[in-house]
């Protein structure tokens, strides 16, 4: 597998690692400068060249690995007999230096309802580093001339999904931490979704979009029909966003929402 499969595999499972480079080479070394592993939890892709070399690489990254907020990091080794190493004799004759680069799990976050506020939203999560799922029954809200906009230079990683009948099935495809916000078309499909959300183990934060009545009636529907206990009926949140920020344009709930979902990702540590 070759490194960029490697890191992708982790992102996918989203499993934390650390990218391990050969940054400079300096007389005789087993790898050239370039040469690249991954170190994941319990597994690694790749070589720097073996020996003592990547054995404490590979120490240090699972270090790392459980190290909040860990940053880049450079090592350097002396590949004589004079050295005494970790791992074993190393001579080579040269002189290497290693670069860490942690690579974290990135938030994740699923919009059911692309309508003209879930768009504007999509399109500020779209620029930064996280794994966005879009979702809507309605075909013509994820086309791609509609979703170019924000496609065209994502950084983020973005799944879209269109589930004409039951888009309450997406939850259970959804990685565990993903925060989800629900602002469909449709009250009956919100409230499907508000149910189904409170049944979905793993999930972070739940979002719910709309007017005070609005939840007033949800509530309600979610104790008597549901069987939610009130414990359970709190995790979603409602109104959503930041409530100094009162404009009902679409772009400015828009920004009020992703402002809300920065604060939570720098709770959760991301």
């Amino acid at each position: 597998m070759t490194w960029v499969a490697a890191v992708a595999r982790l992102r996918a499972h989203r499993e934390p690692g650390v990218l391990v480079t050969v940054a400079t080479v300096r007389g005789h070394a087993p790898r050239k400068a370039g040469a690249k592993l991954v170190v994941g939890p319990s597994e690694t892709w790749g070589s720097i060249g073996g020996g003592n070399i990547e054995a404490v690489a590979i120490d240090r990254a699972r270090e790392l690995i459980g190290t909040p907020d860990a940053e880049p990091e450079l090592m350097d080794f002396a590949l004589n007999d004079k050295v005494t190493n970790r791992h074993g004799v190393q001579c080579c004759g040269g002189a290497v230096s290693v670069l860490l680069e942690p690579l974290p799990v990135v938030p994740a976050v699923a919009i059911f309802g692309i309508g003209h506020v879930g768009l504007e939203l999509a399109r500020i999560l779209a620029r930064h580093n996280l794994d966005l799922h879009l979702t809507d029954t309605r075909a013509d809200m994820l086309t791609d001339e509609r979703l170019g906009v924000l496609l065209s230079d994502a950084v983020a990683q973005v799944h879209v999904h269109h589930i004409p009948l039951l888009p309450e099935e997406v939850l259970g495809e959804l990685a565990p931490g993903t925060h989800v916000l629900i602002m469909t078309h449709d009250h009956a499909e919100d409230a499907a979704l508000a149910d189904a959300a409170l049944r979905t183990e793993g999930l972070g934060s739940i979002g719910l979009i709309g007017s005070s009545a609005k939840w007033a009636r949800f509530r309600h529907r979610l104790s008597t029909e549901g069987g939610h206990d009130d414990a359970t009926i709190e995790r979603i949140k409602t109104p959503i966003g930041l409530t100094e920020i009162t404009g009902k344009e679409p772009a400015t709930i828009a920004v009020s929402v992703a402002a809300d979902l920065l604060l939570t990702f720098e709770k959760d540590g991301h």
